[in-house]
């Protein structure tokens, strides 16, 4: 039973069959990928509160030291991505910051805002104004918090990190899976192209990582929705000192991801987090959002590759690379994807289709994001190269 699935409704069920298969998987059962992607992105820490106190995250701040970007900061930034040929604003936050911050509540009230969510849909307004496609993480999310930014994102994230419960997860309010796994079905239930992930060397065991693995694609089956799933090793920072997973681990671990989830659920590592070179061969298709212009500010020690390093990782292993937009090709209505694309088209049609969404019609891109894809600008010109370079290369 994955702890708090009941208490937040989610029916999930992890065949032990299907966890013992995949437990003997290995590098060996696996086939390199036929491309490797990436996205140039701009890091919007549009917070550093954050209800939980998870042992391994420098990026929250204690109450008091909390910082909380003004929409002034937010345009900056984004400008300066666009700039610099980004398309995706990745916002970033702690899970429910307002909720245990009175700092952040009163600036919110100045503001004239009565919620961290309302606060984040006015700053992925101007992110689109300034000619980037939000791809928002704000933790878990009720029904109502998804639903009241969903429309002006082109994709959204959570890590599930795992299903089982870890001393890492410490203080007064734990990371509960089931609740991950609600903002997952959520992101389903509302048509949201969405990026989860597993967090590797927390205290999980190995069967751990394989429940974790199958529920994500579980999700995936009952909603088609699940655009990539991170692969991401915990590191040595100022909070953690436990130390980060070996390489055998990490290929292991990569390749049970890649036979788990289906084909067209790309299999993502962080490139300034994991040895991208060494994992490859074991199903890596994407490495990340990766930004010219911005720390990664989960993450500030470990500092982002260059272009020309993605280029050394994707020569090494004989592959093209090319640059994608934050929501993937698939998700498209057909007027806005390019003339080669070859995937498979996101319809709907997973083995357990809600009753209320039938194959085929479903709307992944919302009017908001389609004005953006669609505009006649600087903008709208830049994403469209991205979709359709002839050589599909960088």
């Amino acid at each position: 039973m994955i702890p708090g699935a009941d208490e937040y409704g989610v029916e999930i069920a992890i065949d032990e069959a299907d966890v013992e298969a995949l437990l003997s998987v290995d590098p060996d059962d696996v086939d390199a990928p036929p491309s490797l992607t990436f996205a140039r992105n701009v890091f919007v820490p549009l917070t550093t509160a954050c209800r939980y106190t998870c042992t391994y995250c420098t990026y929250f701040d204690p109450p008091g030291r909390a910082s909380l970007l003004s929409l002034e900061e937010v345009r900056e930034i984004c400008r300066r991505g666009a700039d610099a040929g980004c398309t995706e604003a990745l916002f970033t936050f702690g899970d429910d910051p307002d909720d245990r911050y009175a700092e952040i509540n009163v600036q919110l009230a100045e503001w004239g805002h009565d919620s961290i969510h309302t606060y984040l849909r006015e700053a992925c307004e101007v992110a689109l104004a300034e000619g980037l496609l939000p791809h928002a993480n704000p933790g878990d999310q009720t029904r109502e918090q998804m639903a009241a930014v969903a429309d002006v994102n082109a994709s959204m994230g959570v890590m599930l990190e795992t299903t089982a419960e870890v001393d890492a997860h410490a203080g007064p309010r734990r990371k509960e899976p089931g609740q991950r796994l609600r903002t997952i079905r959520t992101a389903g239930e509302l048509d949201v192209a969405f990026t989860t992930g597993i967090l590797v060397g927390i205290g999980e065991t190995w069967r751990d990582r394989a429940e974790s693995l199958l529920a994500i694609a579980e999700m995936h089956d009952r909603y088609d929705h699940v655009q990539e799933v991170i692969v991401q090793p915990v590191v040595n920072n100022e909070r953690w000192s436990g130390g980060s997973p070996d390489l055998e681990t990490m290929r292991r671990v990569t390749a049970m991801a890649r036979v788990a989830l289906p084909e067209e659920v790309s299999v993502q590592v962080p490139p300034n987090l994991a040895p991208a070179r060494e994992l490859i061969d074991c199903g890596v298709d994407d490495l990340g959002g990766v930004s010219p212009v911005t720390d990664d500010h989960v993450n500030p020690e470990y500092a982002w590759p260059a272009l020309r390093e993605l280029e050394e990782i994707a020569a090494s292993a004989g592959l093209p690379l090319r640059e994608r937009l934050p929501v993937y090709e698939r998700f498209l209505p057909p007027d806005l994807r390019p003339d080669d694309f070859d995937g498979v088209p996101a319809d709907g049609a997973g083995s357990d289709e809600p009753d209320d969404a039938a194959a085929g019609e479903r709307e992944w891109i919302s009017p908001p994001i389609r004005e953006a894809l669609s505009a006649d600008d600087d903008a709208g010109r830049r994403y469209r190269r991205v979709l359709e370079s002839t050589e599909r290369g960088v």
